[in-house]
């Protein structure tokens, strides 16, 4: 990642935090298993489920912004078992 754009990381990720702190117990942060809960409990409800939203919209709309997608999320997917079975 380039600098500017860890710079601008940096920067949204201390609003996104501002704002979970203003939804966060108080003292809930008084503890470091405290603070460790609440940013869990955040990443779980709002942050992981926002990416992950993101990221599979950006796979399922190819060319999108000119990103074609990545060849793991259009090649043919193929399981194999422990004993060897191909499903796929």
């Amino acid at each position: 990642m380039d600098v500017s754009k860890e710079a601008r990381l940096k920067a949204l990720t201390e609003e996104i935090a501002a704002l979970l702190y203003e939804e966060t117990d108080p003292e809930v942060v008084k503890t470091l298993e405290g603070i460790e809960k609440a940013v869990r409990g955040h990443l779980l409800e709002h942050v992981g489920p926002a990416i992950g939203n993101f990221l599979s919209a950006r796979a399922a709309a190819p060319g999108v912004d000119g990103i074609e997608p990545s060849r793991a999320s259009s090649a043919r997917s193929v399981s194999v078992n422990v004993k060897g079975n191909v499903w796929g």
